[in-house]
C-alpha cells in the first residue's frame, strides 16, 4: 500500500519524527506530509502512515508512536523513538531505494541503526543525556534549534521551519548511508591489497580511503604504513592502534618531523621527498617511488628501534 499521507504530530518538532520523515518521503515522494494533532488524522487509515503520534505501535495498522504504555523496547530493553521504529520497518526499503548492493543492505541497515538511530532514540527518551561543552552541538540539538523563537506569532512558523529542518536532516542521513557503502567498497579493495602485500610491512593502495578496519579485521599486525596517490603527490600514512587515540603501530622518522622539500630530502635521502608533519603520521612525496622508498626507510627505522 502507497499512502497518501504521512502523519506526525503538529507544534514544535524533534529530531526522531524529522528523521522519519526523511526515511518515509524517500520511499513515498508522492504522500502529503500532515502535522496535526486532530483524532481524524492521527487515526490509522489505509491512506496514512502514522509516527511520533497517536498512542499506539501497530505496524501492520501503520502507527508508529512511542509515548504510550507499554511502549516497544528493543530486544536489549533499550527504549525506540518513532525514528527506530521507522528505521525498523523501512529502513531496508530506503537503503534498497538508494541503490545500495543487496548483499550490503544488512550490514548497513544494522551499522547505521546502531551508530546513528540508536543515539537519537535514546536523547529522545531522555535515557542518553549529552553533557559538557558539545551537548548543544549534537544532531537532535542543532535541528531543533531551527525551530521557530518563542514569541514567533506565524500560525504557519513551525511547518516552515520543520520542512527547513527536513531537508537539513535528509543530508546528514543520505551522508552517512553513503560512507556506510564507501567503506564496505573500501574494505574490498583494502583486503584484496593486503594480499597483494603479503609479509610487506607497506600496504599499497590504489587512492586514499578508510583502511583501518580492513586492515584489523584481516588481523594484518604486521603492516606498519601505508601509501596511496593524492592528486598529483603521493601520501605516507601510519597505522592508528586503536580505533580511539592517536597512538600508531609506528611513527615516521624523528629526523624528518616538520621538514619539507630539499631538507627533507636531505633528511631522508630520498630525493622528491616533500613533506613530514610534525606529529610525524603523515607524510607526502612526489612520486610513487620516493614514496616507497621513504616508507622502507621507516620500517627500518622501526623495527630497527
Amino acid at each position: 500500500m502507497i499512502p497518501d499521507f504521512l502523519v506526525t504530530h503538529s507544534g514544535g518538532f524533534h529530531a526522531d519524527e524529522l528523521l522519519s520523515s526523511v526515511i518515509l518521503t524517500r520511499l513515498f515522494p508522492d504522500a502529503r506530509i500532515v502535522r496535526s494533532r486532530s483524532p481524524e488524522w492521527i487515526t490509522p487509515g489505509a491512506d496514512r502512515i502514522i509516527y511520533d503520534v497517536g498512542g499506539a505501535y501497530d505496524a501492520a495498522a501503520q502507527i508508529f508512536d512511542h509515548h504510550q504504555r507499554g511502549a516497544p523496547l528493543r530486544d536489549d530493553e533499550q527504549p525506540y523513538s518513532s525514528f527506530g521504529l521507522i528505521w525498523k520497518h523501512y529502513g531496508r526499503d530506503y537503503l534498497a531505494a538508494s541503490n545500495l548492493p543487496e548483499d550490503n543492505i544488512e550490514l548497513v541497515h544494522a551499522s547505521f541503526d546502531l551508530s546513528f538511530v540508536l543515539p537519537i532514540d535514546l536523547m529522545d527518551n531522555g535515557a542518553l543525556s549529552p553533557s559538557g561543552p558539545l551537548a548543544g552541538l549534537t544532531l537532535p540539538a542543532l535541528l531543533e534549534a531551527l525551530k521557530p523563537v518563542f514569541d514567533e506569532t506565524d500560525p504557519e512558523a513551525d511547518d516552515r521551519a520543520f520542512h527547513v529542518a527536513l531537508a537539513i536532516a535528509r543530508s546528514f542521513v543520505e551522508a552517512r548511508i553513503a560512507k556506510s557503502a564507501a567503506k564496505l567498497r573500501a574494505e574490498a579493495l583494502v583486503h584484496q591489497a593486503i594480499v597483494d602485500a603479503g609479509e610487506n610491512r607497506v600496504l599499497e593502495l590504489p587512492m586514499g580511503m578508510p583502511f583501518r578496519p580492513a586492515v584489523v579485521k584481516a588481523g594484518a599486525d604486521h603492516l606498519l604504513f601505508v601509501v596511496h596517490p593524492r592528486d598529483k603527490d603521493w601520501c605516507l600514512t601510519t597505522i592508528r592502534r586503536d580505533d580511539e587515540g592517536f597512538a600508531v603501530r609506528a611513527d615516521l622518522p624523528a629526523a624528518w618531523a616538520g621538514l619539507t622539500n630539499g631538507d627533507l630530502e636531505a633528511a631522508s635521502g630520498v630525493k622528491g621527498a616533500s613533506f613530514c608533519h610534525n606529529g610525524r603520521f603523515v607524510a607526502a612525496a612526489k612520486t610513487r617511488e620516493a614514496a616507497l622508498a621513504m616508507a622502507e626507510i621507516a620500517v627500518t627505522e622501526a623495527t630497527s628501534a
